[in-house]
Order: C-alpha cells, then sequence, then structure tokens
C-alpha cells in the first residue's frame, strides 16, 4: 500500500466493527462512518424517513474516487447497500441480486431446495396482506419474516391461535416492521425478478438437533472456510448462551459440513464476500439442514478466530474490500478454545445490578483479551424485544483459554467479579429452529 492509506468506507457500523477497525486504524487504512444504529435511540428514529435510493445516491455523489474499498456487517440494511456502491463505484463487492437471494428467507429456500432438497426444510410463504390461515404443512411448523435480523418474530407455533397472537401488531409495530423492510423491498424491485416482498413471513418444518454456525469468506468465487462454531442454547429455549470454538465436531461430520457450505454458496451465486451459515445437525440421522445464510460477516463472533487461530477476519475483509487475497491462518493464536457468552433475562425485566464503568476496566486490565458489550434496554424498546424474541440480551462477553474448562474458569470469575447473574427462569420451551443471538 505504500504511503498512501487505503480508504475504506462502512456502512451502519456496529459496536463490534468500531472496536475491530479501531485498532487497525494505523496499518494503512483511514475509514469513513455512514448511516445509523438501528438499535439505539434517538440514532434509530431516522429509520422513520429513511430512503434508501436517495441515501445511496448521496453516497456515489460523495464518494465517487475518493475511496478505495466499502464494507458493511448490517443485516438490515448494510451488506445489500454496500452491494449496490461497491457496483456503482467499480470497486470489488458481491452481486446485489445475490445478496438479496441470500437474505430473503423464502427465495433462499427456493434456490437451495433445487439443488440440495435433503439438506432444505419443508417451507411455505404467508404474506401479512393474505387471510390469515393455517399453513399447508400444519402445525407445529416454526414461523419466522422472510427478512429479519436476530431472530425477531422466529419461533414455534402450535396452532392458527398462536399464528395470530404472533402476527397481532400493534399500529406503531406494523409502522416499524414496514420501514425496517421497506429499504431491502426498494432494493429487490430494482435488481431482482421476485415478487414476493419482506412483508410476509415464512413457515417452515420444525428442525430438532444441535444447531452449528459456519463461517468464510469467498474472494473471486473461491469459498474459504474460518471454522466451525458450536451454539449452547439456554436449556428449555432457543435463545443462545454462547458461542464455542473450535467445534466438538468429529472430523467426519466437520468435512461434511464444508461441503454442504460450498454447495450453499455456490447455489446462491455468492462469489464474493464473508458469509456465515446456520445449520442444524441431527444426531440421530446425520441429517444436516441449512437454517439461514447471512451473506456478511458475524461481527459478534469472527473474533474467535482471532484468539485461537490467528487469522484476523477484519484484515481479510479490508483486504478483500480492497481487491487483495484475504491473507488466513489457522491453530496460531493465543488460546485454543474461545467463546462468546450472552447473558439474557427471560423475565422482561432489565439486570438489577449493572458493573460501573471503573469494575469493567479492573475486569480488562486484568483479563487484557476480555472484549465485553453491553445491551441495555429499558421501557418500550425492552417490551418490544421481550415480544420479539421471548427474552432480552443485556451483555456479550468474547474470551479465550487455554482449554474449555479454562475458558469457562474464567467466564465465571468474570462474571462473578461484575456481578452478572447466572439465573434465568424462561417461560416457554420450543422445539428449535433459529435462535435469538
Amino acid at each position: 500500500m505504500g504511503m498512501d492509506r487505503a480508504r475504506i468506507l462502512v456502512l451502519f457500523p456496529k459496536d463490534w466493527d468500531r472496536l475491530e477497525l479501531g485498532r487497525l486504524q494505523g496499518e494503512g487504512y483511514r475509514f469513513h462512518y455512514e448511516g445509523f444504529d438501528l438499535f439505539r435511540f434517538p440514532e434509530n428514529a431516522r429509520l422513520l424517513a429513511f430512503d434508501v435510493r436517495r441515501f445511496i445516491e448521496r453516497l456515489v455523489r460523495r464518494y465517487r474516487g475518493r475511496i478505495d474499498g466499502v464494507v458493511s456487517n448490517n443485516e438490515h440494511f448494510g451488506a445489500l447497500i454496500a452491494a449496490v456502491l461497491a457496483q456503482r463505484l467499480n470497486l470489488p463487492g458481491a452481486d446485489p441480486a445475490a445478496i438479496i437471494a441470500a437474505q430473503h428467507k423464502y427465495y433462499a429456500r427456493c434456490l437451495l431446495q433445487r439443488v440440495l432438497p435433503e439438506a432444505t426444510p419443508a417451507f411455505e410463504a404467508l404474506p401479512y396482506d393474505a387471510p390469515l390461515q393455517a399453513p399447508a404443512m400444519g402445525f407445529p411448523c416454526f414461523v419466522k419474516p422472510v427478512k429479519a435480523t436476530y431472530s425477531v418474530l422466529a419461533r414455534r407455533v402450535d396452532s392458527l391461535a398462536g399464528l395470530c397472537t404472533l402476527l397481532d401488531f400493534s399500529p406503531l409495530e406494523r409502522l416499524i416492521l414496514g420501514r425496517l423492510v421497506r429499504p431491502f423491498d426498494d432494493l429487490m424491485a430494482e435488481y431482482t425478478p421476485f415478487t414476493l416482498g419482506a412483508r410476509a413471513m415464512i413457515a417452515e418444518q420444525v428442525l430438532y438437533g444441535v444447531q452449528l454456525n459456519v463461517d468464510g469468506v469467498v474472494d473471486r468465487g473461491c469459498v474459504h472456510l474460518l471454522g466451525i462454531v458450536d451454539e449452547v442454547m439456554y436449556p428449555g429455549t432457543h435463545a443462545f448462551m454462547r458461542f464455542e470454538y473450535p467445534s466438538q465436531l468429529d472430523v467426519a461430520t466437520r468435512r461434511r459440513v464444508a461441503v454442504l457450505v460450498r454447495q450453499v454458496i455456490g447455489a446462491l451465486g455468492l462469489g464474493h464476500g464473508f458469509f456465515n451459515i446456520e445449520l442444524m445437525l441431527d444426531p440421530a440421522s446425520g441429517r444436516l439442514s441449512v437454517i439461514e445464510v447471512n451473506p456478511r460477516m458475524a461481527s459478534q463472533i469472527v473474533n474467535l478466530y482471532r484468539r485461537v487461530d490467528g487469522c484476523d477476519p477484519y484484515r481479510m475483509l479490508l483486504e478483500l474490500a480492497t481487491g487483495r487475497a484475504p491473507r488466513v491462518s489457522e491453530g496460531a493464536g493465543e488460546f485454543r478454545a474461545a467463546a462468546s457468552f450472552v447473558m439474557r433475562r427471560f423475565d422482561g425485566r432489565a439486570p438489577s445490578v449493572l458493573p460501573s464503568a471503573a469494575q469493567i476496566a479492573d475486569m480488562h486490565r486484568r483479563h487484557p483479551d476480555a472484549r465485553l458489550m453491553l445491551y441495555l434496554k429499558r421501557g418500550a424498546s425492552l417490551a418490544r424485544e421481550m415480544k420479539w424474541l421471548g427474552s432480552h440480551r443485556y451483555a456479550v462477553l468474547n474470551l479465550g483459554g487455554r482449554d474449555s474448562a479454562d475458558l469457562m474458569a474464567r467466564y465465571e470469575a468474570i462474571r462473578r467479579e461484575l456481578a452478572f447473574s447466572a439465573d434465568y427462569t424462561p417461560d416457554y420451551t420450543p422445539d428449535i429452529n433459529a435462535a435469538s443471538s
């Protein structure tokens, strides 16, 4: 890169993005940030007036000839807008149509069913504007929006009454949901022949088993897997408790996962960028089923690979965005095990005790590799998250260990230091298909 720093446009940055990119600020990159935080007031109020076409045109005018790459790990808007901008500005990027196909859960299922019927659960669309009736597959089934993130409104439904309750939105909720999906619908109409918009749900066959997370990157059509992460749920729920790396899967199953993932990426036409795929493994039959495909980096999880393998996914993201082959390493990290721990409550109440800034700073001094994010909600936003997800996360802690036992011991020590409660009282016990991060 010589003396010049590569100029990178980062769209709708997450807290993890700012943390990791800040670490790389002095390594030959200069970052420009655009977009707003969908989950923090008052920034998220901009959603009500957001026009994706005007936003894109403004960025095209502002950054043409002034940036060397564009990236986004944001599922709602960012990944798709980044692909559109890269195309408009003649920069390395994904095909917008492929991003749309992967993000639209109904059409992704249609594409995968043609190529991988054995890995695709039965499914059907449930449009919002059609008279609500029981899905043809009957109950129980798993229902989720065709376009959503963090498993909003995703859950098992056992009856038509339960489906009616799930889709009983207040006027404010309808406004928020409509504004969340309108940018996707606007760009879908422009870049694909798809006709089913994002104002719809999808009903799916209920899956049983162990849930897995697979992260990888595609460079000029060549797929490289970063790794497989075991997803551990809070017992009796479909809510993530932690993500553990490396996976405890046997070698033969890991190979089958790798083959399936490459087939999925090929079927969806994803030729550039990071991806994150969730799978269900049925231990009894060995069947692998695709839960969903996210054509962007899983920013909460990827730093686990840096801890264990020594590879740096964020550096790889920037290399990819500037047209260079991303550098990969394996088994060269400081730790042999790593995890992302999710603290959450199921009772609808905010945590009664929270660590002070001094306590957090002291924890970081004692555990330099630890990364803590707080997600504190109250009032209407807390009530909405409980309704849409069935629980709410209030903190995430990423950590490494010499082995799994050391990892868990370090986690418990930090949890006690910061007075995070380990108790939870879930009031539902679904069979899992997808989960809340």
